[in-house]
């Protein structure tokens, strides 16, 4: 299966923001220094990556496009720097230079892939007359679908407002990757995306995503925001709109390496997809593989569009019908990324009748996608007595999945499935029958990430164990 992407040689972005120098030292070291409790390196490497906004810059001449990028640097070696690496990239760099100051470089000394030090060089440009900036700026605002202002605090940003004003004027869409406890300097964003310690330091602590929502909303209408994505690390990212329901996206990185720069492919792939006319859920699920792929990497890392397509091609793949929990995980993150509605429901579904086309019908029609959970055998005979299950799991899988309200189909070992529903956070749990939703296991996980538990009639008069019952009674008639 092929994965589409989006054609990002048309888009056009401009990248405004605090641009840096990142250097790495690599050596080796096996023992430690006679003057100090400290490691000895002997160097053997140096390598020099434009970092900040330029690392922005970066992750989007990578996935094919030619972005333009305008900061501040020193009028030094490191500034010239950073210049020959963007012109080789790709990347419209157009860097004020500012006498007397020196390029923001941060030295990271590694041994064994391993970051055992880092030295910072800086003077922050905070005092700086802004204007031949913003001149910049505004002599090429006007080429640009999409303007992203990468902020990490160093004085290119102190007054963003300038900045989302001209994109306003040029019809433009604005995203910033933010840098502080203030984000109403940010104020008319089309997209804010803090990390959320950053979010949480603004709000206040999020226990739990209902929480993480609420806050969010509240952010939105007091600072006039079009959205809100919250990247997460392990637990993924979360966007969060005026209208409809947030969409909870699952981590997708296999292994984290270094997360140096994961926010920068984060902010470059969303624009480069709404630049390319994406609709948001799709910018963010595209931002959400990328990430998983940089995190895997040493330093400030970019993704190419090849990577990204197999990435999304592999958590395509997964088709409808009987699935194990590994892959079910994979499809329902295909789903949500969608901006799909996800429903379970569980059982043991030993004898398929009318009952249970109507109740799995009614289900289905509550969300886009309906899972069903089945007891396996053991977990069968432990809930029904010997002679139970009459037919074993795969077969009693194989009629559901081939039923049309049905989309997956995965077998769980335990008495009740609450661990996968808690695995899986889907946005309706439904049960048939006189439960009250506080009996329902798994009920706790689904309210918590703002699901709802649902409780459907079943049909009357129509039971597996009544039938099993009738056909002992009178085998003759079966």
């Amino acid at each position: 299966m092929t994965a589409a992407l989006p054609d990002f040689s048309t888009a056009r972005v401009l990248v405004v923001g605090d641009v840096m120098l990142d250097r790495y030292w690599h050596g080796q070291t096996g023992r430690i220094s006679p003057e100090a409790p400290v490691p000895v390196v002997r160097m053997q490497e140096s390598e020099d990556r434009p970092g900040g906004a330029a690392n922005v810059a970066l992750n989007l001449a990578a996935l094919g496009l030619r972005p333009t990028l305008v900061g501040l640097v020193g009028a030094d070696d490191a500034g010239d720097r950073i210049g020959h690496e963007l012109a080789n990239a790709g990347v419209d760099a157009r860097l004020v230079r500012v006498p007397g100051r020196p390029t923001i470089t941060k030295l990271r000394v590694l041994a064994r892939h391993q970051q055992l030090l880092r030295v910072d060089f800086e003077e922050p440009f905070h005092d700086l007359d802004l204007t031949p900036l913003e001149q910049t700026v505004a002599e090429v605002v006007g080429e640009a679908d999409v303007v992203i202002l990468s902020d990490y605090a160093k004085g290119a940003l102190a007054d963003p407002q300038r900045f989302i004003r001209l994109a306003r004027e040029a019809g433009a869409k604005v995203l910033v990757d933010p840098k502080g406890h203030e984000f109403a300097r940010y104020q008319g964003a089309d997209l804010l995306t803090p990390n959320l310690s950053e979010f949480e330091a603004v709000t206040g602590p999020c226990s739990d995503e209902e929480t993480l929502v609420a806050h969010g909303r509240t952010a939105l209408d007091a600072l006039s925001l079009g959205a809100l994505l919250v990247t997460r690390g392990e637990a993924g990212m979360t966007l969060i709109r005026p209208e409809g329901e947030p969409l909870h996206l699952p981590a997708r990185a296999r292994e984290v390496f270094d997360v140096t720069g994961a926010g920068d492919t984060v902010i470059a792939t969303l624009g480069a997809a709404l630049a390319a006319d994406q609709p948001l859920p799709r910018a963010v699920a595209l931002a959400n593989a990328a990430a998983g792929l940089v995190v895997g990497r040493l330093g400030a890392a970019t993704v190419s569009a090849p990577e990204l397509m197999a990435e999304m091609a592999e958590a395509e793949e997964v088709g409808l019908g009987v699935v194990n929990e590994e892959q079910l995980q994979r499809a329902v993150a295909a789903a949500r990324e969608k901006g799909e509605r996800v429903v379970i429901t569980n059982g043991c579904f030993d004898l398929l009748h009318a009952g249970h086309v109507a109740y799995l019908e009614s289900a289905r029609a509550l969300g886009d996608r309906l899972i069903v959970a089945v007891n396996d055998d053991d977990s069968v005979r432990r809930l029904k007595g010997e002679g139970r299950p009459l037919n074993p799991v795969d077969r009693r899988m194989a009629v559901l999945a081939g039923l049309r309200a049905v989309d997956w189909v995965v077998p769980f070992s335990e008495d009740t499935p609450e661990r996968l529903i808690c695995a899986l956070c889907p946005d309706y749990l439904v049960k048939g029958g006189d439960y009250q939703p506080d009996e329902v296991a798994g009920h706790e996980c689904v309210r918590s990430a703002g699901g709802e538990v649902v409780i459907l009639d079943f049909v009357d008069g129509l039971s597996t164990s009544e039938i099993v019952e009738r056909i002992q009674r009178n085998p003759a008639s079966s």
